[in-house]
């Protein structure tokens, strides 16, 4: 094994807004290499500590413009390759990654870039090898195509809190005791813990033997999708669940299936749910070999994802890659605004915190029962209902989703906009503005705005506002409340409780 260290210690970093990606970046400014971003949203950057580092560089740009990538490559030694589509217009995912990869590995076969690192999918090889494993083995074979030398990693099942496979897990075994499952949950598969994922990805690049190679990478306990499932009820002090395998169900069934009870939505199961057919087993030991170290087995992974999870201490979260749709141009078309206002007994700095509490397991400041049926009505539909709660239960960013909203505008102390992303007959978001009149009174200003598509969209608008006459008020006389209630009393109150007679 031979060291090879990059010359300038600049890497790039395509997909640091998502899973991977987002916490490889801290582990590369451990090492000491300089980092650049190529970012659609910068704003999705600022709840990293590491994003104000001054050896980050952000880019912001598109994936598909060649001129950002170019300028995201300028100076690198090594690129990071963490891209891949889970849903597109019409399910095109295939052919959307085939083209990005494309024009990603041009782009740095016009630069000083001499490697590239990519994470791809385990699954057997051969024609019944699931449209979504298949996507990720022809993007490593673009990319392994061209002059610049390709690290091809091949991993399983990640478990990590805030996976999408290790949520669709947790909360399979937490709400169902008894599951009729496809018969995939007999193949067997060989999961890795994300620590274990990003240590081989780190390390890679300092060992000469990697390059041009196709690695395969997973823990030491390989077993049945069934196993991880019972591993995973022990590991939540639940009895063993009951699992009834059936040949019926269809990966478009399953996806529906997991849509329905866990916080991944169906198209993004069904490509999940498709790949779960094929054994992913590694097939190769060169990771052993060429970056040895121990790896978590299943207990210890599922234990320590479960442990950030319960402490909500989540790093990145899968709900929070991919594009945020703008604000919508409220100026066009027929735009609903309901406004309403209460002041609060507290500093903007106090207030602001309060709201951006909102959604997860605190709720929204009461009427639960009708939130709730919100959430199963939007469920039953295919949206993402209240199932997917929030990262945090106090911090907040850009992009971060909260239930059904989308968190697209977060200026501190000042403003919150959320955007539903609920399925709706046209386009919604709620509002929070923050006005402060003193140190202990502030104006709050809750706005909800609703542009209707079609006759739809119109008797949609009408149906809810009665409703909005339950909810708007208990919210806003809830965030009131708590404010009051959690204010660090002033000097004169202090003197005065000190000074109070015991009874």
């Amino acid at each position: 094994m031979t060291k090879s260290i990059p010359s300038s210690r600049r890497v790039f970093v395509c997909g640091a807004t998502g899973y991977v990606g987002g916490r490889l970046i801290r582990r590369l400014l451990e090492r000491d290499y300089s980092v650049n971003c190529l970012v659609r949203s910068p704003e999705k950057l600022t709840k990293f500590a590491w994003s104000r580092d001054a050896r980050v560089t952000i880019v912001p740009g598109e994936l598909e413009d060649a001129t950002a990538i170019g300028r995201a490559l300028k100076d690198v030694d090594i690129a990071f390759y963490l891209v891949h589509s889970m849903k597109s217009a019409k399910g095109q995912y295939a052919k959307r990654d085939r083209e990005l990869a494309t024009s990603f590995r041009e782009a740095v076969e016009q630069s000083s870039c001499q490697r590239i690192v990519y994470l791809g999918g385990l699954g057997e090889l051969g024609p019944d090898l699931s449209e979504h494993l298949d996507s990720r083995h022809e993007v490593a074979e673009i990319l392994q195509a061209g002059p610049v030398p390709a690290t091809v990693f091949r991993a399983a099942m990640i478990i990590g809190s805030g996976s999408a496979s290790f949520e669709t897990l947790r909360y399979l075994v937490e709400r169902l005791p008894i599951m009729v499952t496809p018969k995939w949950v007999n193949t067997e598969t060989q999961p890795i813990a994300i620590r274990d994922v990003l240590r081989y990805l780190v390390e890679c690049i300092e060992v000469h033997e990697t390059a041009g190679r196709t690695i395969d990478i997973g823990g030491p306990d390989v077993m049945s999708y069934q196993s991880v499932m019972q591993v995973m009820a022990e590991k939540l002090k639940l009895r063993r669940r009951i699992i009834f395998p059936v040949p019926v169900l269809t990966p478009r069934l399953s996806s529906l299936w997991i849509g329905l009870v866990t916080p991944v939505s169906s198209s993004i199961a069904r490509p999940l749910a498709e790949g779960l057919k094929n054994r992913t087993v590694c097939r190769n030991d060169d990771a052993v070999h060429l970056m040895p170290g121990e790896c978590l087995g299943i207990e210890e992974a599922i234990e320590a994802a479960l442990g950030r999870t319960q402490s909500g201490d989540i790093e990145t979260r899968w709900s929070t890659a991919g594009k945020i749709p703008g604000d919508p141009d409220w100026a066009g078309g027929t735009t609903f605004v309901d406004r309403r206002e209460i002041i609060s007994h507290g500093s903007a700095e106090q207030t602001f915190a309060e709201i951006r509490s909102i959604g997860g397991a605190k709720g929204y400041w009461g009427a639960g029962y009708l939130w709730r049926i919100r959430g199963w009505m939007d469920q039953a539909v295919g949206g993402p209902g209240l199932r997917r709660g929030r990262r945090h239960p106090r911090d907040l960013h850009y992009g971060e989703p909260v239930d059904f909203w989308r968190v697209t505008k977060l200026v501190e102390n000042e403003k919150l906009t959320l955007r539903a992303e609920m399925k709706l007959p046209g386009v919604a978001e709620l509002e929070f503005q923050l006005e402060e009149e003193s140190h202990d009174r502030t104006k709050i200003v809750m706005t909800a705005r609703f542009r209707p598509r079609g006759l739809l969209g119109l008797a949609y608008w009408y149906a809810v506002l009665p409703l909005h006459g339950l909810v708007f008020p208990v919210m806003l006389k809830g965030i009131a409340r708590n404010v009051q209630a959690n204010r660090p009393l002033d000097d004169a109150a202090k003197v005065s409780a000190m000074t109070k007679p015991l009874a």
